[in-house]
């Protein structure tokens, strides 16, 4: 059992890193994926320059929209295949400055046609120290292959 969870995570993976490659905005921000299993997704951006909010000195807001709409587009993939965002909310919490930026994606609920996924983004420091900057929820929902 547990050697089919870690193949379906390592599979799991492998794809998300084939859509990073494929997809150019994603290849833009950077994004890595940390960690994947059936329902969950871990992924990191690393902060840069071109990423902050030039008059503030933190991260874009629409970077972390990025993070979290694919934490949980990824995260809802795992589980239903192609999916699309349908709508997502996120909360900013706090202003986002650090090294790294991560975002951890999770199913709480799939059906027949849609998902509805959360995601906790952090920003991390130097010393590994994490800080919840924003909370997001989304419904994706599943593409028709025809």
């Amino acid at each position: 059992m547990l050697e089919q969870l870690q193949t379906a995570s390592e599979d799991i993976k492998e794809k998300l890193k084939t859509i990073i490659a494929t997809t150019s905005f994603a290849s833009l921000m950077g994004a890595k994926v940390l960690a994947a299993s059936p329902g969950n997704v871990e992924l990191a951006v690393d902060v840069k320059p071109d990423i902050m909010n030039q008059h503030h000195g933190f991260v874009h807001g629409a970077v972390l929209g990025f993070v979290a709409d694919s934490a949980c587009a990824w995260s809802a993939g795992s589980v239903a295949g192609d999916v699309v965002t349908s709508e997502y909310k996120i909360h900013f919490l706090a202003p986002a400055v650090g090294e790294r930026i991560i975002g951890r994606g999770r199913v709480i609920k799939a059906s027949s046609r849609i998902v509805v996924s959360q995601a906790d983004i952090f920003s991390v420091k130097s010393s590994g120290v994490e800080k919840l900057v924003a909370v997001a929820l989304a419904t994706l929902v599943k593409v028709d292959q025809k």
